[in-house]
């Protein structure tokens, strides 16, 4: 385990899910009220002034209701499980050139500023901690500069909504961050710290970067540690090593911890394709190279399941509770964290840790 004199221990463990939800029922209807709608940049085009602020404000006002469903579904949850990623196009068009006139109209700019203000206060009354992840486009170490410039405006306005539900000034308060993807092999870090550096200090101190299966695996990160914190995401890693299983002693761990500063560590957990693992047993962990050898390939393996239907795998995360956060990246969304807890709660490694009590 690593060294519990360099564990955060601002808060106990939490894991969640990410963006969307997904009724146990099937019910469409809440389905709809419960997450966001988009409108696209060629519906704004083609309307007029007057007409695209009210479509775009139709749009939020549903997108604002939508995320203050959520939080108060997860706030109903046990404090182990209060753990939200917010879907990134929550405020469609804020970056483009069609929108940003729109949100400086007085009557948006009131709906989504007291939205957002009240969906903070309820988010930190209930100890809901908040994410937020740009898309594989946002590549902070782009050598193109409209590239990069995208990057930069679509990382201050993941911050921009932060700062409006009063999650931004310092170091990730109350957790909150921007995460992100290491970006291309061609800038490489180097790269990576000179996008950092044209950030606003807010967008800086929300920021984290996570390993990936294809250009950035863990040990590519590590010497990021100084400068941003690092997200572990345990399957990327399985996928990039071609089997690994980090444990929670791996003497990387603690560096990934104190990259962190203080706040508790996020990572992120999914597994392979249950249709593809069909015939694979659930109490054991995916062997890579058994699967290889089966002929399922890289692509296949990174995909993310619909549920977390492997046992063996969400004991291994109840074991790296110790030291971080989850958010939990199946398809399945809030269903496959009820598949987490099931596994989390009764194993061994938390049966004694009164935080993870239902």
């Amino acid at each position: 385990m690593p060294d519990s004199a360099h564990i955060p221990s601002s808060s106990a463990p939490r894991f969640g899910w990410c963006c969307q939800y997904i009724p146990p029922d099937g019910d469409a209807g809440l389905a709809t009220r419960m997450n966001p709608g988009t409108v696209t940049i060629a519906t704004l085009t083609k309307l007029g002034p007057a007409r695209a602020e009210e479509k775009l404000t139709g749009v939020l006002r549903r997108n604002l209701l939508a995320l203050h469903l959520q939080l108060d579904e997860v706030a109903r949850q046990p404090a182990y499980r209060r753990l939200l990623r917010v879907n990134s196009g929550l405020l469609p068009a804020y970056t483009h050139e069609v929108g940003r006139p729109l949100y400086r109209q007085p009557g948006i700019r009131s709906l989504v500023q007291s939205g957002l203000e009240h969906a903070g206060r309820k988010a930190v009354e209930a100890g809901i901690r908040i994410g937020l992840h740009p898309d594989q486009y946002c590549v902070l170490n782009s050598a193109n500069s409209a590239t990069l410039d995208n990057a930069v405006a679509e990382l201050e306005y993941h911050a921009d909504i932060l700062r409006m539900m009063g999650l931004a000034g310092g170091w990730h308060p109350q957790g909150a961050h921007v995460n992100i993807h290491g970006g291309g092999r061609g800038e490489g870090i180097a790269g990576f710290r000179r996008g950092l550096a044209l950030l606003s200090e807010d967008a800086r101190n929300l920021l984290t970067v996570e390993n990936d299966e294809m250009s950035f695996g863990l040990d590519d990160l590590l010497p990021l540690a100084d400068a941003v914190p690092i997200v572990l995401d345990l399957h990327h890693h399985w996928v990039r090593t071609q089997g690994e299983y980090l444990r929670p002693d791996d003497p990387r761990i603690a560096t990934v911890i104190g990259s962190w500063r203080g706040v508790r560590p996020v990572a992120h957990i999914s597994v392979s394709r249950e249709d593809l693992l069909a015939d694979w047993p659930a109490d054991s962990l995916p062997d890579y190279a058994a699967l290889a050898a089966r002929g399922l390939t890289t692509k296949d393996l990174r995909a993310h399941s619909q549920r977390m239907w492997n046992r063996a795998v969400n004991r291994l995360v109840a074991d790296h509770l110790s030291w971080a956060d989850f958010e939990v990246e199946a398809k399945a969304k809030n269903l496959a964290v009820d598949d987490l807890e099931l596994d989390a709660l009764g194993s061994g490694a938390v049966a004694a840790s009164p935080d993870l009590q239902p």
